[in-house]
């Protein structure tokens, strides 16, 4: 059987920009083993598998594997696969709606004469935080002193609307760029309360970096070590929801964009935005535009 196969830059307006992601569009009939081998072969942060849904209310099942395991909800696999599924569709719909591990993930589409040009997603969970960690120990994973840690707004702890990161801010646009990760100080800290990677950021962001609010890096356990990703949109979307449940005043609808994957020579933009009342977060989003990169077909050895 052949199957179908798009590829897109996510989180970007140009070729070559944002985070890679490969669709498989055919995957009905595919096993676990299969998809994950799949998604090894390609070899991308993410692959997306695209299923029949399991009731009919809904657009698709999407299943999530990076190269070494399958993962319950992220950001670009969504706001990516969306952006592919409406570019095809003959009637276009402003919604798709996605069941996944996490839940049921909508995914709104902004066309303009007839194009799709932006995606976003609806975080599928409630914000959660848990246990602040010392500045030392989370700095030590990315080869920084406690000193480099800011904790003025918050301590570094992992939170998650759906998949959970480790998340810490630093005191500049400079360490930021002097991150590394540390193999054994990775492993000693990580996982933790669900968390397998760390996502950092500052606010310290130079005039030519604009229109970003915020500067991240994020680095994460892959087939080869550890790798970085240059666009992260469910660590993103969890947190800007952290940001706006720190926020005692603010309500409506609070907005940021970030910037991710710059030093990497892969710049992303990510927009959030988390819908305040009362007090309480009722809705966490984000999203951004994405490039189709190549398409093809593919065919398993031994399956005719």
């Amino acid at each position: 059987m052949q199957r179908r196969y798009v590829t897109v830059d996510v989180f970007t307006n140009r070729a070559f920009g944002g985070n890679q992601l490969a669709v498989v569009l055919d995957a009905d009939g595919l096993s676990t083993q299969q998809m994950q081998a799949i998604a090894t072969e390609f070899n991308y942060s993410e692959t997306t598998f695209v299923l029949p849904p399991r009731d009919k209310a809904n657009d698709a099942e999407v299943r999530i594997f990076t190269p070494v395991l399958e993962i319950a909800f992220a950001g670009h696999p969504n706001v990516g696969t969306a952006f592919v599924l409406a570019s095809m569709m003959k009637e276009p719909k402003p919604r798709l709606l996605f069941e996944e591990k996490a839940g049921l993930v909508p995914v709104d589409i902004v066309r303009e004469q007839g194009r799709v040009i932006r995606t976003e997603l609806t975080a599928p969970q409630p914000l959660a935080r848990y246990a602040p960690l010392s500045p030392a120990e989370a700095a030590s994973c990315i080869s920084l002193d406690g000193d480099d840690i800011k904790t003025d707004n918050h301590a570094p702890h992992v939170v998650t609307v759906g998949n959970a990161f480790l998340v810490m801010e630093l005191h500049s646009r400079e360490a930021l760029k002097r991150a590394r990760p540390d193999a054994a100080a990775y492993g000693k800290l990580l996982p933790r309360d669900g968390a397998r990677s760390v996502w950092f950021y500052t606010r310290d962001v130079p005039a030519a970096e604009a229109p970003c609010d915020r500067q991240a890096r994020m680095f994460m356990r892959g087939a080869s070590g550890i790798n970085e990703d240059p666009a992260t949109g469910s660590a993103t979307v969890a947190a800007a929801a952290l940001f706006a449940d720190l926020d005692p005043v603010s309500d409506g609808e609070l907005k940021l964009t970030v910037g991710q994957g710059f030093d990497m020579g892969r710049p992303s933009i990510l927009q959030t935005r988390v819908v305040k009342q009362d007090g309480k977060i009722v809705s966490a989003h984000v999203g951004g535009a994405s490039v189709q990169m190549m398409e093809g077909t593919f065919r398993l050895a031994g399956q005719g």
